[in-house]
């Protein structure tokens, strides 16, 4: 996703006077006199711009949008990110101080992310490409390839293993430890845009441009289940985000076709979301409560009982939602937006309990500490900030 320094500036207008509303002016010395006052009074008094920066770290070392951010898991200090500038560092999060600056890719840097041990990093690009490092080792551990472009990535929650969603419709699995690609998933017929591994680690959802989902045997790359537009109560656009609820029955998605779909790991299709008057654009259920919430490009944020299928609360950003995180065991939702600010929600009083601003441009990712306290952003304007 993408950043520019955006700051915009009202122009005072100048007052004339119409010489064809006057009959015979008479210029004077005073006239004259005054209007050169006036004019000096009006060049000394500076237009006052308030920009308010609620952050207290950052990182500038990145030239264009920064599209993607992650904490480590087991040392919170570091942090990874990955930018338009086809570049990727680790820094830390107390000083905003760049460790290393990692091997640069030959196209933009999409996804950034830390194995849930700590102990392996990959970034991916656009050029295809996916680099592994050891943690603490600024040299790669190994370099993979096969995607054509790298979408997004995500890490098995206990071993050492990932996979990687690409745009030419496939999705392949890596072992970072042994440098070997584990298996290839086909099934998709458009870009996969989304995908993740389920909390056991035991399957692999994913989502697709086609419209459609899948839920993947690890093992043999086999499809357990699919759900696809042919079926008319499922999305009929682009699949745009997944979620996956706590015992990995249940699944929400968001679409471009302004809705979202929840799905049992069955094959059922439990029902449909429908509140947004515009793209789905980030989904995800809460570990603690029968929640669900699905941010849009209208601004709004909806959360639903998974249960009923009701709209419990409806919350307001300034402009398209682009990302959202349900916190660890809590009612809180941390989300960020196109208007610049990271807000938090509390899903059962419908409160906005916290405002961040300090961004210029969209804010297109952001990572959030285990203890929900902390927020690390990306934005299209080229900046990481940290909010606490």
């Amino acid at each position: 996703m993408d950043p520019e320094n955006k700051e915009k500036f009202e122009e005072s207008e100048e007052e004339f006077i119409r010489g064809e509303e006057i009959e015979n002016e008479v210029p004077s010395d005073e006239d004259e006199m005054m209007d050169d006052e006036e004019d000096e009074q009006n060049e000394g008094q500076e237009r006052k711009v308030v920009f308010e920066d609620d952050s207290i770290q950052g990182f500038f070392s990145h030239k264009e949008p920064v599209y993607s951010v992650a904490i480590n898991p087991k040392d919170e200090n570091m942090i990874v990110s990955g930018g338009g500038d086809d570049s990727a560092y680790i820094w830390r999060r107390d000083n905003g101080e760049a460790v290393y600056k990692l091997k640069k890719h030959e196209d933009s840097v999409t996804s950034v992310g830390f194995s849930n041990d700590g102990k392996f990093l990959a970034t991916g690009g656009m050029d295809g490409i996916i680099n592994v490092y050891k943690s603490g080792i600024e040299e790669i551990y190994c370099q993979l390839d096969g995607p054509d472009e790298v979408m997004w990535m995500n890490w098995h929650p206990t071993g050492n293993v990932f996979i990687a969603g690409s745009n030419d419709t496939t999705i392949w699995m890596y072992n970072a430890s042994s440098k070997a690609c584990m298996n290839v998933f086909h099934g998709h017929s458009g870009p996969v845009s989304c995908g993740q591994f389920t909390n056991n680690g035991k399957n692999i959802v994913s989502g697709s441009e086609d419209g459609s989902l899948i839920l993947w045997n690890p093992a043999s790359a086999s499809v357990i289940q699919k759900f696809t537009p042919e079926d008319k109560r499922f999305h009929q656009d682009a699949i745009t985000s997944i979620s996956v609820n706590k015992d990995d029955t249940i699944f929400v998605t968001g679409s471009v076709d302004g809705t979202g779909k929840l799905v049992h790991k069955n094959g059922s299709i439990l029902g449909s979301l429908e509140g947004h008057t515009d793209s789905v654009e980030t989904v995800g259920i809460s570990d603690s409560l029968a929640l669900a919430a699905t941010g849009s490009v209208d601004g709004s944020l909806c959360v639903w009982d998974i249960n009923t299928l009701r709209l419990r609360n409806t919350f307001k950003h300034d402009d398209a939602v682009t990302k959202l995180k349900w916190h660890n065991n809590s009612p809180l939702i941390t989300s960020s937006s196109a208007d610049c600010t990271i807000k938090v929600w509390d899903s059962r009083s419908g409160e906005c309990v916290r405002v961040w601003k300090g961004h210029q441009d969209t804010i297109l990712d952001f990572a959030l500490s285990n203890d929900g306290n902390t927020v690390v952003t990306a934005s299209d304007d080229g900046c990481c900030l940290v909010f606490a």
